[in-house]
């Protein structure tokens, strides 16, 4: 059996009567600067087709296997002629942390001829602007992103950029998100609203406790969707009981049903946990069976996480006490 080297990869891409080996795809991780030459030699004779075929395939496989990076063919796509391909290269630098990004991301965002690459550049900017958050992002370079979103959020642009960027400024704490998220959650237009949910989800501000408890029963999916998800980032004990309510009443959108189901088990409690394990009792499809599992262990592990904060809190409290004891004595 002939041995895989990256040219007999290269050779298998350019052989559009044939599937691209599973097996091929990491050989494509951590390319070295002469592999990456090789590489784009060969991509100028890809078919449009057999590159998308290969960029989706390595999203698929980044998302399975958390030791493999395509950042060096991700970075060196940006620029392609094709929107589809620079829209897929940005999906292999999802997990990308290098600040020297931020520019390349902000010309897309702000001025590719084509809609799909700046939605996703919107997306990649929304994890930047956490980064800042957390103090890992210069704070120049951090308001640079924050204000590019707020001009877009403001601006005449097409709905759903403006829309994807108020999910990535979601992230920002500054003082004037809490203006642009209400108006945005006040609008009659529920893709609006739901825009709103999902950034206030993302601020990890319990001011929008209640705002997002009142859309759980929304009468629109998308928003009762996006409620769900931000009630569990928020972890709002008060939303338990509602998305039980709503768990049976939803017989129309599997999605969120989905999306309630993984909120329970970020917020916990045992009326969430025999809920979980009522269904998975019930379950006969192995797709939701895994996904009840999963929820499950999330479960599992967002208490754990509370016995601990909690203990740790206990510990500080003892400490405390110790040191006022000693002050006295």
């Amino acid at each position: 059996m002939a041995e895989t080297t990256f040219q007999s990869v290269l050779a298998a891409l350019l052989d559009s009567k044939k599937d691209i080996p599973q097996a091929h795809l990491s050989y494509y991780s951590d390319l070295d600067p002469k592999s990456l030459r090789l590489f784009l030699d060969a991509w100028k004779n890809v078919p449009i087709k057999r590159k998308t075929l290969l960029l989706d395939s390595l999203t698929s496989y980044l998302d399975e296997d958390t030791i493999v990076s395509f950042e060096e063919i991700g970075k060196a796509l940006l620029d392609d002629p094709d929107s589809e391909v620079r829209a897929r290269a940005l999906g292999l630098l999802a997990e990308s942390d290098d600040p020297r990004l931020v520019d390349a991301l902000l010309d897309i965002f702000q001025g590719d001829p084509d809609l799909a690459p700046r939605l996703k550049a919107a997306m990649l900017l929304g994890e930047f602007v956490l980064l800042g958050e957390l103090e890992e992002l210069d704070e120049k370079l951090l308001h640079k992103i924050e204000d590019a979103l707020i001009s877009v959020i403001r601006s005449e642009e097409n709905p759903a950029l403006r829309r994807q960027a108020l999910e990535a400024f979601g992230y920002s704490g500054r003082e004037d998100a809490v203006g642009i998220l209400e108006s945005a959650y006040e609008r009659e237009d529920p893709l609006w609203v739901a825009s709103a949910l999902r950034a206030m989800g993302r601020s990890h501000d319990n001011r929008w406790s209640d705002s997002v408890v009142s859309k759980l029963l929304d009468s629109d999916p998308r928003v009762r969707y996006a409620a769900a998800e931000a009630a569990g980032e928020l972890t709002i004990e008060e939303a338990g009981p509602v998305m039980l309510k709503m768990l049976e009443d939803e017989e129309e959108d599997d999605n969120v049903t989905m999306a309630a189901i993984w909120a329970l088990s970020q917020i916990g409690g045992e009326d969430a946990r025999t809920y979980i394990l009522n269904m998975l009792d019930n379950s006969d499809d192995e797709d939701v069976t895994e996904f009840l599992e999963d929820a499950l262990e999330n479960l599992d592990f967002n208490e754990q996480l509370d016995r601990f904060d909690m203990m740790s809190l206990d510990e500080d409290d003892d400490l405390s006490e110790f040191d006022e004891d000693e002050e006295e004595r």
